[in-house]
């Protein structure tokens, strides 16, 4: 940037533009209102995880109508044309595949990690229709602005909720991203993993992970800051509604998921799958 950018007041769009860019290039920004850490080998995934919420700030500072639609629980609908009917059925594209991912309980509170995948729109018909049930869901990912960005991918969102996870208004997006055909496949020992407080009120230690990994991973092992760990392995078919921490297929999605939580005074070190296939 040139000096006389910096002390240049009369700034044009494409200036601010540039800079908006530049801060996003640089700077690794976690989804609000929690400090996050975003860490793993596919680099593009984790690039995509921690840049959402940038999107989603810098349309808030551009226009109130956007934000809305644009923000993880907004009201921010896109009507089908009336003139035409979605090519597929309700149950495929406009309800989203709910899978729990984790519950426990601390302090005598329960809490869970669901996560949301919707099918993939092949249209923009079949993208108005899904975003306008996204809205409904509280699903609409951070900086979808129209319909025709939801073409060709799976979006999911993950949440987190201190009790009853099928109460929306108890339910807290962590993160969204979507899976696309040039997704490069996730495979040995593949992992991608993020970590958020547990409690945004009094904690600012990372202790929540949340992880993905591929279809050969056998085991994750969590190794928090004061050098303990926790092994989260792949349960059996028949256990995979078991409340044991584990790695765990989800609904619509082509990788697998875990969740780790730190014991309390300490937070997230790394995740590392420790045992594949």
């Amino acid at each position: 940037m040139s000096a006389d950018r910096e002390t240049n007041h009369d700034m044009t769009n494409s200036d601010i533009t540039l800079l908006l860019a530049d801060a996003t290039d640089e700077v690794e920004i976690g989804t609000a209102p929690y400090e996050a850490v975003v860490r793993g080998g596919r680099r593009r995934k984790a690039r995509r995880w921690a840049v959402a919420a940038a999107t989603a700030l810098v349309i808030a500072g551009s226009s109130a109508t956007l934000a809305v639609a644009g923000l993880p629980g907004g009201s921010g609908t896109v009507t089908p044309p009336a003139t035409q009917a979605p090519t597929a059925t309700r149950a495929d594209l406009y309800t989203p595949q709910r899978t729990t991912l984790a519950t426990g309980v601390e302090d005598g509170k329960e809490w869970r990690v669901t996560i949301d995948v919707w099918a993939t729109p092949r249209n923009e018909v079949e993208a108005a229709g899904q975003l306008e049930a996204m809205g409904e869901y509280g699903d609409v990912p951070s900086g979808v602005t129209k319909a025709s960005e939801l073409i060709g991918k799976s979006s999911y969102v993950t949440f987190f909720s201190d009790g009853d996870g099928a109460d929306r208004d108890n339910r807290r997006p962590v993160y969204e991203d979507a899976f696309e055909a040039t997704d490069d496949p996730m495979k040995g020992a593949d992992v991608q993993s993020a970590a958020i407080p547990f409690r945004t009120t009094n904690e600012h230690v990372q202790r929540l992970v949340i992880g993905m990994v591929g279809k050969d991973a056998e085991q994750v092992t969590c190794t928090w800051r004061n050098g303990t760990k926790t092994k989260v392995d792949r349960l059996g078919t028949t256990d995979i509604n078991s409340d044991q921490p584990a790695i765990r297929p989800a609904d619509g999605s082509p990788v697998d998921w875990f969740v780790c939580l730190a014991p309390k005074g300490t937070g997230y070190g790394t995740a590392d799958v420790t045992a594949v296939r």
